[in-house]
């Protein structure tokens, strides 16, 4: 489900990301494929190598994907869900009833022909594209989300966004935090994959909370220009979302700072930081 909170006009334009393949087992690549779909949804195709075999990933709707596979002559193997919300899984059912393929998925979220219910640990293993991905449980935009890691790349869903982070819909502050927390231990070469093109105005969220950082403003600028082109903002790397994503930054002073003076008080900890800063963006909408 969208953020909502600052949106761009217009429809998310062809996405064009970094195309360098990563790294994984026995010498092979992977690549990853935006899928723009509905407002300002991305859907991934993870693809190992020149093979066309793919995984999917949080696929909202259906028709942009089969049009890609149809266009391009890739084989999907599995879909990979990590939230429940509408815009991350009705296409499921008319990609399944195509393909047959396993559908993975938060165990403690219900949605249509999950075959696999995934949990803190677990490991997701994908033949077809020598690649592995271990799933960390992330509550706080939904009560189950999880996200997959693995090869360098981090599908995050709506749990932790470029330059920002979900609604907390279902999830308290609490937990939100304690998911980014664990997010952000990741090394700092890890590419984020985030399910929207949210990053522009996250950052000018982001520059209200700490207006004398100077890499928000370069990032700003640098994000700016690739809009203007119609280029992705997604990915990005973790060493860059740690310098400019405030809710990765609740322990600064200066993002606590901020967020008391939204609060009109003193706050208890990095996680009623991150609960007041989001309430303030909520706000902003």
């Amino acid at each position: 489900m969208a953020d909502n909170s600052i949106t761009l006009k217009g429809p998310l334009p062809p996405a064009v990301v970094d195309p360098t393949p990563i790294p994984c087992e026995h010498g092979s690549m992977l690549k990853v494929t935006p899928v723009p779909a509905l407002k300002d949804n991305y859907i991934w195709l993870i693809q190992q190598d020149a093979r066309a075999q793919v995984a999917i990933v949080d696929p909202g709707d259906a028709a942009p994907v089969l049009k890609t596979l149809k266009e391009t002559g890739l084989d999907p193997t599995a879909i990979l869900i990590t939230h429940h919300h509408w815009d991350h899984i009705n296409g499921i059912q008319a990609l399944v009833d195509l393909y047959r393929i396993p559908v993975y998925g938060p165990e403690m979220e219900s949605f249509p022909r999950k075959t696999d219910g995934l949990c803190e640990g677990e490991v997701v293993e994908l033949p077809a594209l020598k690649a592995t991905f271990t799933i960390f449980d992330v509550p706080g935009h939904t009560a189950g989300a999880i996200a997959y890691y693995g090869h360098g790349m981090l599908f995050s869903g709506d749990t932790l966004f470029t330059a920002g982070c979900g609604r907390l819909f279902e999830g308290t502050a609490l937990q939100m935090h304690r998911s980014l927390s664990k997010l952000a231990e990741l090394p700092q070469d890890t590419r984020l994959y985030c399910g929207h093109e949210y990053t522009l105005p996250n950052l000018l969220f982001a520059q209200m909370v700490e207006p004398e950082n100077a890499d928000i403003k370069i990032r700003i600028e640098k994000t700016r220009k690739l809009r203007e082109k119609g280029l992705a903002t997604v990915p990005a790397v973790m060493a860059m979302e740690l310098q400019t994503n405030p809710f990765l930054r609740t322990h600064i002073p200066n993002v606590i700072a901020a967020a008391e003076h939204y609060a009109g008080k003193g706050l208890s900890g990095s996680a009623e930081v991150l609960g007041a800063i989001r309430a303030w963006k909520d706000s902003s909408s």
